[in-house]
Formats: structure tokens, sequence, C-alpha cells
């Protein structure tokens, strides 16, 4: 730890702010706050100093705060300076310390990754972190919550030590192998693997928590003229999509991210389906906006189908637009009727895409695997599995060797440096 050079970084908002807390850490940290506030105030208790720089200059007066590691976020010594939020005082606040000797400014998740390091969080912590630190909806702050709060990284513990019993077990089977009376596996080893296993496939099959990032993704389909723009700009509460009675003026794919409800959307308007047989021949433009239109289908968690009743595709909801027109006509079984001039029917559109969004994401507080996290979890299953075929001993052990090396991989005990490099560069200066 004392070999670590000391960092710092502005951890607050963007000034100008009411506060910009400035953050230092690592083994010069109580240097620093000697240098500018002239004492070390007692620890964790907020305490009001003036601050100035080597020159005695005054740079100003705030709370200064002194955590002594290794009890502290980042496993080290740290040092927080509650300043005004002024862009100039905290440029001169920086400065000062940049001028310090052994200070440098902090890279991007540099503290957070010192707190991997230093066991203050584990890897699975640290990326629940991360989701936070971006987290935009109800949802996604809840599960980003979860993770970051260790709830992963205790299930994932408690399945490596019940592989840890599985595989001293099968050691205790090993030692006395040469024996003539030595005894197999127990009978309810099979059992208890597959049980383990069992559990980890219905982890698993849990909704991934890139859902919550990318949003519950609905594409609005059907012929030119079928009301899709009018209704993309209600869902969205915007004029995002032009607005024409004229036959192909959405050409291209249109998509925005928006939240209702606490739940993250992506609504994709497309171009009306058509061929050249349905009227006017198609020009080089509409034809690929219409491609493009089929090929957002097959990426659409759900399909409302503005079209002729029937002919959407499968799974689609069966939208009834346009209600307010003279000439509308109703299908036999719509799921929704409505009209997105007039706003009729949009709201009970809206909850109903609500429930069905988050019944196909992580419940809210749940853990929610990414997909490194899903591949390291499968790894484990798939190993556990095999084991649990085989019937020698000694390749048992292997398998639940592997088995306990992926869980050891999911939380960050065996890990790489480019993959700590990738994680951590998420994260903004500062955290």
């Amino acid at each position: 730890m004392n070999a670590s050079p000391t960092i710092f970084a502005l951890s607050s908002g963007a000034p100008p702010a009411g506060v910009g807390v400035i953050r230092v850490s690592g083994p010069q940290a109580r240097g620093a706050l000697m240098a500018l506030a002239g004492r070390i105030p007692p620890p964790r208790r907020a305490s009001l100093a003036k601050l100035r720089d080597a020159e005695g200059a005054a740079l100003d007066e705030g709370l200064v705060l002194w955590f002594p590691g290794p009890r502290t976020a980042t496993g080290e010594d740290l040092a927080e300076f509650h300043c005004h939020g002024g862009r100039a005082v905290l440029a001169a606040v920086e400065t000062a310390l940049a001028a310090l000797p052994g200070l440098r400014r902090a890279e991007p998740g540099e503290f957070t990754r010192r707190a991997f390091a230093n066991g203050r969080i584990d890897l699975a912590e640290a990326e629940g972190l991360g989701d936070l630190l971006t987290a935009e909806t109800e949802l996604q702050r809840a599960a980003a919550l979860a993770n970051l709060g260790g709830a992963l990284s205790r299930q994932v513990e408690r399945w490596r030590e019940r592989a840890l019993v599985l595989s001293a077990e099968v050691e205790g089977v090993l030692d006395f192998s040469d024996e003539e009376d030595s005894a197999g596996l127990p009978e309810c080893f099979t059992w208890n693997i597959a049980t383990l296993s069992a559990e980890i496939t219905a982890w698993l099959a849990r909704p991934r928590s890139e859902r919550l990032k990318d949003g519950f993704r609905v594409v609005l389909a059907g012929p030119p003229n079928a009301g899709k723009s009018t209704l993309f700009n209600a869902l969205v509460d915007s004029e995002a999509a032009i607005t024409s009675p004229i036959a192909g003026t959405t050409r291209d794919v249109i998509e925005r991210a928006v939240a209702i409800g606490g739940a993250p959307f992506t609504f994709v308007d497309t171009a009306g389906l058509r061929t050249a047989e349905d009227g006017p021949g198609l020009d080089e433009i509409e034809a690929i906006g219409i491609d493009r239109a089929r090929n957002a289908l097959d990426s659409a968690d759900l399909v409302l189908w503005l079209g002729p009743e029937g002919e959407g595709p499968e799974g689609a909801w069966e939208i009834a637009a346009q209600s307010d027109r003279e000439a509308f006509v109703t299908k036999t079984s719509p799921q929704h009727t409505l009209s997105a001039a007039t706003g009729e029917g949009i709201a009970a559109l809206k909850s109903a895409l609500v429930v069905m969004a988050r019944n196909a994401m992580p419940k809210p507080g749940e853990a929610a695997l990414n997909a490194r996290q899903h591949q390291r979890l499968a790894e484990a299953r798939d190993a556990l599995e095999t084991a649990g075929a085989l019937r020698d001993p000694l390749l048992v052990a292997e398998e639940l060797r592997l088995a306990r090396l992926a869980f050891d991989r999911l939380i960050g005990r065996a890990t790489t440096e480019d993959m700590l490099d990738t994680l951590f560069g998420r994260f903004c200066i500062g955290k």
C-alpha cells in the first residue's frame, strides 16, 4: 500500500455546484490535509478549516475529513475536502494538491479499483457500482444496488462453499482409493451436485442486466399511413417522427429510449411495410427503409402491429389505431384500441407495456447477471453437470476444481488486468 501513489480528484458533480468534494487516497493523504488545512481533524468527523496553498495564500474555507486506513472506501488513508463548488475554487485546490510531492490526479475508476485491489469490494460489487452510476430508471437503480450490496457475491460464495464440500468428499475417496475396503462416493453425492447445478440453472434463466440497460424493445410496424409515427410520438412524448398522410414518409428506423413507470424502453418506429404490388413503385430509399423495418422486427421484444389483423408477426399485439377517424374499422380481437391524435387508449397501452416489460426484466431489488457473470456462472454449471455424469473420482475432482475457478473468476479472485482495465475504465474520474 505504501508504494502506491496518492491520488486525488473531484468526486462530486461537475461545477458549478453548491459544494464540491475533492477526495484524496493513498499514503500521502494525511500530509495533504496537513499541507492545505494546517491540521488533522479527528477521524471521521467533519471540521471547518481554512485551506491555503504552499505559499500561504487562501484558497477556500470548507469542511475537511480524515479517514485513516484500512477501514475506508478504498482501503487506504483517505481525506476529503468539501469546498465551495465554483470552478475557480476547485481548480485552485486541485492545483495546490498537484504541487505536493507524491500526489497525482486520479484516472477514471481508480478509487474503485483500489477498493477492489485492497479487498473492500469484490468484482461483482464493483460492476454493481458501475451500473448504479449509469442507472437512469428505478429498475436499473434497484438491480445495481442489489449487486453493489453484495447480493450476487453472497450467493456465489454459498455455491462455492457447497462445491468445496463436494470436493472434500471426492478427495476423501481418493485418499483411501488404494485400500481394499475403500468406499466410493456417497449415495447422496450425485443428488447434491444435481441440486446445486439446478439452482445455478435457475439463476441463468433469469432476465439479464443488459435488458435493463438496453430497455424493453418495442417495434411499431404496419403498412404506410397506419398511424405508426403518430403513436410513436405519443409513446415517447415528443415529435421525434415526422407525421404525414403521404405514404412512405418514414423511410428509416427511428429509435428513442424512454422510461415509463420506472421501466426502460426503446421504442422503434419503422417504415411502412409494402411491396411494389401494393401501389406506386418503391424508390430505392423507401425499399432500404422497408428492409430495415423487417430486420427491426427480428430484434423486437414486442411488436405493436397496426396493420390488417392477423398479418403481423407471431406474438405481436394487435393495435386498432386511429379510432378518431370517420373511416375507422376496428379489429375483431385487438389488444388495444386507441387514437394517438386524441390520446384515447394511450394510457392503457402504456400501463400494459410497463407490466410486460417488468415481467421480462429482473425484479426490483433482485441481483441480475451481466454477460460476463452469466458466462462464468454457465461455466460453473457446465462443470458441475459434467462432474455429476462421471464416475472416476479423479475426473470428478477436476471438474469441481473448474467449477470453483469459475466462481472465483465471477467475483474477482482470479481475473486479468485487461478485464479490470475495461471494467474500471467505464467509471468517471473521481470514482
